[in-house]
């Protein structure tokens, strides 16, 4: 079987999110006692959000393509980044390895365009609602995201890196991020990016009308897409 190089632990939280739903995934497309062959490499998140925070990017990619090789030369056939933020270094990641590399926001614009979505919200880290780099790439697929205003930005960022990311699940959160999309929709906004990985630990689709979309999910269904393909190829 193809395996999948999963470069998690930002944070492990929804890492463990990825691998249940890989295994999920692949258990009700193949059956019977199927699961996904992964190898993970889960980094320390500590110094990685130090980077974040420095503005150090340079070195949280040297630290992601190291991930990357090491996966390659374990075996690992294609590199899933499991966080939507760290995509910020992704050509550093994608440079690292001669093996795909799954990008999420792409991913993410196409289940968005096909649901016939043009102006969703994103929620997300500060960094990738405020810098250019995921936006943008969503822009290149005909996708303009909206973000909250600044108190909404502050409240969303914080709530993932205090709370969902140290395993804290809270209704004032849920409710909260509510009241954000509640004024995105009245601003026009026509769907949800939950994109932070860890967003869908707290929010769902039952928590809005509006269309969600769960990068999270979305990759995993990228990821055994690929790994399909490159099995069906080596068949």
């Amino acid at each position: 079987m193809t395996t999948i190089g999963l470069i998690g632990g930002m944070s492990w939280e929804s890492t463990a999110v990825y691998y249940r739903l890989l295994n999920e995934g692949c258990r009700a497309r193949h059956g019977g006692l199927r699961s996904a062959e992964v190898l993970l490499h889960s980094v320390d998140f500590a110094p990685i959000a130090r980077m974040q925070e420095a503005g150090d990017w340079e070195a949280a990619g040297d630290v992601l393509a190291d991930s990357a090789r090491r996966l390659e030369r374990a075996g690992a056939s294609c590199i899933v980044l499991a966080t939507n933020t760290m995509h910020k270094v992704a050509d550093r990641v994608m440079a690292a390895t001669r093996i795909p590399f799954i990008h999420i926001g792409d991913v993410t614009a196409r289940a968005v365009r096909q649901a016939g979505i043009r102006r969703p919200l994103l929620l997300a880290t500060r960094f990738t609602m405020e810098q250019g780099f995921y936006r943008e790439r969503l822009a290149a697929h005909g996708v303009e995201a909206l973000i909250p205003d600044a108190a909404g930005r502050a409240d969303v960022h914080r709530i993932i890196y205090e709370e969902l990311c140290r395993g804290i699940v809270s209704d004032a959160s849920r409710n909260r991020y509510g009241k954000i999309i509640a004024a995105a929709q009245a601003d026009g906004a026509d769907g949800v990016i939950l994109g932070c990985t860890e967003i869908g630990l707290l929010i769902g689709q039952g928590d809005t009308p509006l269309p969600v979309f769960d990068t999270t999910a979305l990759h995993v269904v990228a990821a055994l897409d690929m790994v399909d393909a490159l099995t069906s190829r080596a068949a």
